[in-house]
């Protein structure tokens, strides 16, 4: 039998490499399974060696105990892979294609898929809509932080690269695919971003500055970032952007230094619940972000709200907001007419056409954001390092496919 390692949590502060099963086309008990997806068939699904996998901000928080992730939770939902085996049911992926998986699990046949909502599929996740790999209360589906992996539903998950040696070339470009730069450019496609928009992002790390590479995509006149971490906005400025250090104070009056007007069209939150304050020694405060935006973001205008929110948060500043229950000044945003758009990203609305600006050279995500490939054994340090604020988006490297 083949061998896999994986990286797993182990305990607030702390993830391991261990050793893990090689997939079947079953899924099995184990921790975060969800007891009534035990057993089930998945002769739908292929077994991937993994390519690429990569750390993300969400998981950081399992990580730091910011969730009821239990410990020995396989992590990993940014997956790129190369098909090795393929179940019984799968009729149009072929073992040795290389492919994108998009974080969300989606089944294709229930309404929500249907309706490209594959976010919040109905059939994967026994306890509530929409599921991922590797993840806290999703149903159980074990990550690709790994060697090897299991994909489900594996016609309609993947999105087969049409050229290997091409994908190779830009491999780590590809590798956001997966997650964050869907995410990011979901944030600022929902936000309305658009030929001339005037945009600030919340969050200079890697999903804010995906958001941040999209809106220039987009045809946005003026991106501005926001962040507490120089680093991090010094890497937004490298690609253009102009930004705010939130060490000085709030976004507002910065805004206004640049566009001469203390307001923009369109606001995004890459930030999500463990949200700090404004100033040199910003405590957390989890509702900032949301109403800093509505403050800031132009009547009739719209926020994009990409960052992680949850129901259940062991580490909360105060009981409601270890229920996600926030104080929002949802006036504000009722008086001036936003709209607002939370949730997973339907990563398949995006991918393949943020695939084709890659493959043609229209975008460089792994630049933008810095991505750096690291070997499975390191991955213990590239979470220390992230979590201490690298301005570095972390590729793990299970298989040696990368350079």
């Amino acid at each position: 039998m083949t061998g896999n390692k994986a990286v797993a949590y182990k305990e607030p502060g702390k993830v391991e490499l261990i050793d893990i099963d090689y997939p079947t086309f079953e899924l099995k008990d184990g921790p975060g399974v969800n007891p009534a997806n035990v057993g089930r068939s998945v002769n739908h699904g292929v077994i991937l060696k993994t390519v690429a996998t990569n750390i993300c901000g969400s998981d950081q928080h399992m990580v730091r105990g910011r969730t009821t992730a239990p410990a020995n939770l396989v992590l990993g939902h940014e997956i790129t892979g190369e098909v090795v085996e393929v179940g019984r049911d799968v009729e149009f992926i072929k073992v040795g294609d290389l492919c994108s998986v998009p974080f969300n699990i989606a089944c294709g046949r229930c309404r929500n898929c249907k309706e490209r909502k594959t976010g919040i599929c109905l059939n994967v996740n026994p306890d509530r809509p929409g599921s991922a790999y590797g993840y806290v209360d999703m149903g159980g589906w074990v990550g690709g932080q790994a060697n090897y992996v299991l994909v489900p539903y594996a016609d309609w998950n993947l999105l087969k690269f049409p050229d290997k040696d091409r994908a190779m070339e830009k491999i780590l470009d590809l590798a956001m695919l997966s997650d964050i730069f869907p995410t990011g450019f979901h944030g600022a496609v929902s936000a309305g971003v658009g030929v001339g928009s005037t945009v600030y992002i919340a969050g200079a790390g890697p999903v804010g500055l995906a958001a941040a590479t999209s809106a220039h995509l987009l045809g946005a006149a003026v991106v501005i970032v926001g962040d507490l971490n120089e680093e991090r906005l010094a890497r937004a400025r490298s690609f253009g952007c102009e930004t705010v250090d939130l060490t000085k104070g709030g976004p507002a009056e910065q805004i206004e230094q640049i566009l001469g007007v203390p307001e923009v069209d369109c606001g995004v939150d890459a930030v999500g619940f463990e949200a700090r304050g404004h100033g040199h020694d910003a405590k957390e405060a989890p509702a900032t972000v949301l109403n800093s935006l509505m403050e800031l973001t132009a009547a009739g205008g719209a926020l994009g709200i990409p960052g992680l929110y949850v129901t259940g948060d062991p580490g909360g500043i105060d009981e409601a907001a270890k229920k996600g229950s926030l104080s929002l000044s949802l006036g504000t945003g009722w008086a001036k007419s936003l709209s607002f758009t939370t949730g997973q990203c339907p990563v398949m609305k995006y991918n393949r056409q943020l695939m084709m600006a890659i493959l043609n050279d229209k975008v460089n995500i792994a630049k933008n954001v810095n991505a750096k490939a690291i070997s499975l054994e390191d991955a213990p340090k590239g979470y220390a390092e992230f979590d201490a604020g690298a301005a570095t988006k972390y590729v793990l490297n299970p298989n040696g496919y990368l350079s």
